[in-house]
């Protein structure tokens, strides 16, 4: 027979994170990758300059925005995938990435989510109350805000 402390233990409640944290975590999430990608690029560019001699061609600016979104989905799941659902903008805003029982995220599911963020237009999925991008509606998945969640005990 179970004690009501263990009963306590076994509770799981998730709040999910409100739009304005989503929007934070986002914003957040987005300069955080354009700074690693920034000082990338100087990195390459100093290494190997006709890297970048695509982007002057016909076609080469939607080429180069494409590849982009994949990095920046590659770069998501990544970071929620090392950091167990957390990107810099989670750990700021005090949300996590959860599966919808309330456990962790797998490294395949994280980069789920961040292949999924790499679709244009992505971003505006997000808009409304409440938020539920298509990160999380596709990958069976929720932001928690970590203060207001229970979340399930690790084992």
């Amino acid at each position: 027979m179970e004690s009501t402390q263990d009963l306590l233990a076994n509770e799981v409640s998730l709040e999910m994170a409100g739009s304005g944290k989503r929007l934070a975590n986002y914003l957040i999430d987005l300069a955080s990758f354009y700074v690693v990608m920034f000082m990338l690029g100087i990195v390459l560019g100093v290494l190997y300059p006709p890297l970048f001699d695509y982007v002057d061609r016909p076609g080469g600016e939607l080429l180069d925005r494409l590849f982009t979104l994949l990095l920046y989905g590659l770069y998501m799941g990544t970071v929620e995938a090392l950091f167990k659902g957390k990107t810099l903008g989670k750990m700021i805003t005090g949300t996590v990435a959860v599966n919808q029982d309330g456990t962790p995220l797998s490294a395949g599911t994280a980069f789920k989510r961040g292949m999924i963020r790499a679709i244009p237009f992505n971003a505006l999925s997000g808009l409304g109350t409440p938020c539920h991008p298509w990160q999380d509606k596709w990958s069976d998945t929720l932001v928690v805000d970590i203060k207001k969640s229970i979340l399930p005990a690790a084992e």
